[in-house]
């Protein structure tokens, strides 16, 4: 139930995937959602109207939109546009850093924001230190906050970190040591969690909880995913310099090194029971085995 009669929750970021999963387990709780959107005319927008989402057009560059917009809302829950180079992470933080002046100004009960895991501190990868920097900004507003800290997402593994099929074996490639876990979530599962919280139905110790619903090795998700095909499976460690860009290869260091810290998935599944292990996320996505490729 919602904290107050008749209470709004506000989402920023309700067109993208996360913001989107926010929205989908709001809606399932009956909730009543107001979408801040900067462009109300697009296809997901109208979307979101057509399910009874209300929305509010704002522009981080006006902020008496932005907080217009969050007038008599209970909570509010934000995360900013993922940065792809260093220009993009500056961007990041001066709109994260908007949306909390916004919502001080309008005086949100509570704010939830969605970062990243292991955002805590700095950790000399860009575009993630960038979620640190508006999690001190937001600590330092006064607001009632609360930092969602997702782990790597499991959806990964249906796109660009896919197992293959070759000669009858599923084949895992990661630019990860065998012996290192990744610690990983469901997006679905993220909006599950960060729904809970905005509907105060849980309570998160310390204001922040590192969203996590597994931690396998490289070669125990190969092996997940062959047992679900049925077939042998093998993991083959990459080195770094596969990776395209100095951010992801910053990136993959820190889920390296994020496998000494120590995860409470006990603590997340006290919020939301239904988070799903490795095992269950392929099970409920109905994944099969891709082509065979057949060396000649």
């Amino acid at each position: 139930m919602v904290t107050r009669e008749h209470g709004v929750i506000a989402v920023f970021g309700a067109t993208g995937q996360q913001g989107g999963a926010v929205v989908d387990a709001l809606l399932a709780r009956e909730a009543r959602v107001r979408a801040l959107v900067r462009t109300p005319t697009s296809d997901r927008a109208q979307a979101l109207a057509a399910r009874g989402v209300e929305p509010a057009v704002v522009r981080i560059d006006a902020p008496a939109s932005t907080v217009a917009a969050l007038e008599a809302v209970d909570a509010f829950y934000f995360m900013t546009p993922e940065a792809n180079s260093l220009e993009e992470v500056e961007e990041e933080v001066r709109v994260g850093t908007a949306l909390v002046d916004a919502a001080a100004a309008a005086r949100v009960p509570h704010v939830v924001f969605n970062s990243a895991f292991g955002a805590d501190r700095e950790r000399g990868v860009p575009h993630h230190d960038s979620k640190h920097r508006i999690e001190e900004y937001l600590k330092r507003s006064g607001l009632r906050a609360t930092m969602v800290r997702p782990a790597a997402f499991m959806e990964n593994f249906a796109t660009v970190m896919a197992p293959s099929l070759e000669d009858g074996t599923i084949v895992l490639r990661l630019p990860l040591p065998d012996d290192v876990v990744l610690k990983m979530i469901s997006i679905e599962d993220i909006g599950k969690v960060a729904a809970a919280i905005l509907l105060g139905t849980a309570d998160v110790p310390g204001g922040a909880v590192a969203v996590v619903g597994d931690e396998p090795t490289g070669p125990q998700i190969a092996a997940v995913f062959g047992r679900r095909a049925g077939l042998p499976s093998r993991y083959e460690a990459l080195p770094l310099s596969v990776l395209g860009n100095d951010l992801d290869k910053a990136m993959f260091r820190q889920f390296a090194e994020a496998s000494a810290s120590p995860s409470d998935i006990a603590a997340v599944r006290a919020i939301e029971p239904a988070v799903r292990d490795l095992t269950e996320w392929i099970r409920s996505t109905g994944w099969t085995a891709p082509a065979d490729r057949v060396r000649s």
